[in-house]
């Protein structure tokens, strides 16, 4: 896995230039196949300017200074005319004259538009932010210096400036939504307001003192050029903003969560306690897994994934001679001192780096195409160590910055490698993330919204896929490893049945928790968090387990279809080589492949 302000003028002047194209005599009634390109880059280019902090989170910098409302609904009107004018000129197409790769092209921006329409058919505006996820939870993290915008300039540090003092706008414009979704019966549940009200209050966002908090932090790593007068200047504007305008409009929310909000928040916990909920949840599944799977048929899969992985955790038990239940079992790795084999932070990265190079030889072997990204293991800073799960973070397209797997080893004695360690290593490094998501920005063939774009389906579902590898790459001979592989196989299963389970009221929270903790090892405060994200986010957390399946599904077919002319290498390349698509239009491209071998 992604919010602004924009004004008025802004808005108009691009959509002005996008309905233009509607005259009758528009340029676009006969158009050649390259064209398709050509809409997509004035797509992508005007939605930079709707979503800016998108446009700064891959490095363009051009729109560092704006924070549009994007969820007013003035904003919103001109969005969907936005998209409507895009479908426009998609229209004017003649697909069957375009090539298998423009055809792609053409069925992701046909299906991202729809998608973005119909979204807005369920009033997600209503609900600007949860305790999951929104702008008050990203912007500190920009705000802090260690985030994506930018401070080595003094127009850096001017470009923020201007983006703090948009914020309150942005917060009276959530609450005014909140208060609508209130009116329309389309609220959180309590369980999660609750969580919601002392975020808005957290020292690091609310104190006065520069030490604690997090917007200061770009005043304590001036850039060593700066001049003592700039320092000040810059220094007093920020003061002034931080105490004036972010402290009060953080306040100023947690109050109104607290006493208006929380006494009309729900007391269900699944989407369907919404009107028109069970509707609400079938567009969530559909946009979430990119396919049209219903609620039941996943619920359904989820189920039988979990009994095939628990039977397979069984083997792992009896091979280490464990007498109890399964659940004891389960537990019991989590402090058995054979799965925790280090006693020092370099011998944590040497064993992924051992994982690597175990792993080097037999890559050749399934891709005939390797990123030209450079990669690093590294452990997780310090100061954030603590709180840190492990992570790939992407390195830029030019090759400057190269993508890392971050690994947190706040206790090297403690660290388990029934974690899924090598299974762990395959999803989020090689070749999992980095693979994917290198080969992606490489690819300079490809429009900038494909380039840059993210299905969480096919994005996470490839990584969740590349664990599946691990028999192939020499790795889970160890049954710790084993263990660990399946824990993370059963992690993507049981969301599965969890997140349909709640969100069609056949589960409650507590009921989910209680099937959570019997089939994952996780202590309660972590199952808890797992559960409400869930509930925050629905349908989001179906489409790791539904992605992979769809590629190991497509794999097999193909395997069997072609015999002696399948290639492991060349079916890996046609699956990665147009960066993520939704998982039919993925469907219709490698059936295409495989009619040319």
């Amino acid at each position: 896995m992604k919010n602004f302000i924009y004004t008025a003028f802004l808005g108009v002047v691009f959509l002005a230039g996008f309905t233009s194209c509607k005259k009758s005599d528009s340029p676009l009634t006969k158009i050649t196949p390259v064209e398709v390109d050509s809409i997509a880059a004035n797509y992508y280019e005007q939605y930079l300017k709707l979503y800016p902090l998108e446009a700064t989170s891959q490095g363009d910098l051009r729109y560092n200074d704006q924070l549009p409302i994007n969820i007013d609904k003035d904003f919103i009107s001109g969005e969907i005319s936005f998209y409507s004018s895009v479908q426009n000129q998609l229209k004017k197409l003649d697909y069957k004259t375009l090539s298998d790769d423009d055809r792609t092209v053409y069925d992701v921006l046909d299906y991202t538009l729809k998608d973005k329409i119909e979204r807005y058919a369920y009033h997600p505006e209503y609900i600007p932010f949860t305790q999951f996820g929104g702008l008050p939870l990203d912007f500190p993290l920009l705000g802090s210096g260690e985030g994506s915008q930018p401070f080595k300039t003094e127009k850096d540090y001017q470009d923020w400036l201007k983006r703090m003092e948009k914020f309150p706008e942005w917060m009276d414009t959530a609450e005014l939504n909140f208060r609508e979704g209130m009116k329309n019966s389309i609220v959180l549940p309590k369980k999660l307001v609750v969580k919601m009200i002392p975020q808005m209050r957290a020292d690091e966002l609310t104190s006065q003192d520069f030490d604690k908090n997090i917007f200061f932090g770009p005043l304590k790593n001036f850039p060593k050029n700066f001049s003592s007068s700039q320092k000040e200047k810059l220094t007093a504007s920020y003061k002034e903003v931080i105490l004036k305008k972010i402290i009060p409009a953080y306040t100023k929310m947690g109050n109104f969560l607290e006493k208006e909000y929380w006494p009309k928040a729900r007391t269900t916990d699944g989407i369907n306690g919404l009107p028109k909920g069970n509707e609400i949840y079938a567009y969530y599944t559909k946009s979430w897994t990119t396919t049209s799977k219903t609620p039941e048929e996943i619920n359904k899969i989820g189920r039988e994934q979990v009994a095939m992985l628990r039977a397979e955790m069984e083997k792992v038990k009896q091979e280490l001679g464990f007498s109890g239940t399964l659940e004891e079992f389960i537990m019991h790795v989590k402090s058995d001192p054979k799965a925790m084999p280090y006693k020092t932070e370099k011998e944590v990265i040497n064993a992924f780096n051992g994982i690597l190079t175990k792993i080097k030889p037999k890559l050749k072997t399934m891709f005939n195409v390797d990123p030209i990204t450079p990669f690093e293991i590294r452990q997780t800073e310090k100061f954030r160590e603590a709180t840190a799960s492990a992570e790939y973070m992407p390195g830029t397209p030019d090759g400057k910055r190269p993508g890392i797997f971050y690994m947190p080893i706040p206790d090297p004695e403690k660290f388990n490698v029934t974690s899924g360690m090598e299974s762990l290593f395959l999803h989020e490094a090689i070749p999992g993330h980095h693979y994917q998501v290198s080969l992606q920005q490489e690819n300079l063939k490809l429009p900038k919204f494909m380039r840059f774009g993210w299905f969480g389906a096919y994005g996470e579902g490839w990584a969740h896929y590349c664990e599946t590898l691990g028999p192939e790459f020499g790795l889970y001979t160890d049954p710790y490893q084993k263990m660990g592989y399946l824990s993370d196989q059963m992690l993507r299963a049981v969301r599965l049945v969890i997140d349909t389970g709640l969100h069609t009221g056949a589960l409650n929270r507590e009921d989910a928790i209680k099937y959570f903790l019997s089939n994952i090892s996780y202590d309660e405060g972590s199952a808890v968090a797992e559960i409400e994200r869930y509930m925050a986010m629905p349908g989001q957390a179906l489409g790791y387990k539904i992605g992979s399946l769809k590629i190991r599904e497509l794999r097999d077919r193909y395997e069997s279809k072609l015999g002696a002319k399948f290639s492991l290498p060349n079916f890996h390349d046609e699956i990665l080589n147009q960066g993520c698509l939704p998982l039919d239009v993925l469907d219709r491209k490698m059936e295409l492949w495989a009619k040319k071998q």
